[in-house]
């Protein structure tokens, strides 16, 4: 099966020499490739610019495909960090790459992460978990922060698809942060943010006291401050994650994963309406 124009063409840095990513793609993009690539046009790369629909303003096919390839490779360490690969984590990805890149997408992706689980295996979890230990380094070096944080919101979300995070779950989505150069505390915040397009700040129909108290809690982990700061700590805390987070500053890797990006903004905004009506502000 050929890979579509979602992945594959131009990767940008990562087939650059030495590169524990390009040592990856090589391994997995490559059987695919041989099954009918040459035929799409595909491992020649093509005018991303002008034939993706996804692209926007300032889009750069090489970082766009380079994101998308490091998200599969990470996919696949957090998928497996508690032993176990959840049908629901596994459709969580599916369902991304189906709603972005369509039904071909969808499927390549469930091949290029069943590639890497065969890797996984054949190395064992302590040789692969040194490989996406150097991933993550590269990561750091080619990204910028909003690129990463982004990322981290995609695995986050992953780990979240099931309902539950597990303890093995959490503390590799710290490490992969940490060594990406974030924090555990960015982790928290991802982990805290609801996608429910619940209404912010407002009373809801059989919502209780302990709900809104719940709700305000979870506000204050999104904005990533205690409960105890100052009125002037939770602004200045606002301010510093909504430039962090800000959709433009991922603008380069195309319109679908800005999109994405602008529902973790609103969350941002969200947390922040709520503690400041909690506040009186």
């Amino acid at each position: 099966m050929a890979i579509g124009k979602w992945i594959g063409g131009v990767l940008g840095w990562i087939v650059s020499g030495g590169s524990i990513i390009g040592a990856l793609a090589g391994y997995v993009l490559g059987s695919l490739f041989e099954s009918g690539a040459e035929s799409s046009g595909a491992a020649t790369g093509y005018d991303g610019y002008s034939n993706n629909p996804y692209a926007g303003d300032g889009y750069d096919e090489g970082e766009r495909n380079s994101f998308l390839f490091s998200m599969m490779v990470l996919s696949s360490y957090i998928i497996k960090a508690d032993g176990k690969i959840m049908h629901s984590e596994m459709e969580y990805v599916r369902g991304f790459l189906r709603q972005n890149f369509g039904e071909p997408a969808a499927i390549q992706g469930e091949e290029i992460l069943l590639k890497l689980f065969e890797r996984q295996k054949s190395e064992g979890m302590m040789v692969y978990r040194e490989t996406i230990r150097k991933v993550c380094v590269e990561i750091r070096f080619h990204m910028n922060e909003s690129m990463r944080l982004q990322l981290l919101n995609y695995l986050v979300m992953i780990a979240k698809a099931d309902g539950r995070v597990t303890k093995e779950e959490k503390e590799a989505l710290y490490e992969v942060a940490t060594t990406m150069g974030q924090s555990t505390y960015d982790v928290d915040s991802l982990l805290a943010m609801d996608y429910s397009n619940r209404s912010s700040g407002n009373q809801r129909r059989g919502e209780t006291y302990a709900d809104r108290d719940q709700e305000l809690a979870n506000a204050y982990k999104v904005l990533g401050i205690s409960p105890t700061a100052t009125d002037e700590e939770v602004k200045k805390a606002y301010r510093q994650l909504a430039l962090r987070h800000h959709p433009d500053r991922v603008a380069s890797l195309g319109d679908d994963v800005r999109k994405t990006a602008e529902k973790k903004f609103q969350e941002i905004n969200n947390a922040k309406e709520i503690v400041f009506k909690a506040r009186g502000l």
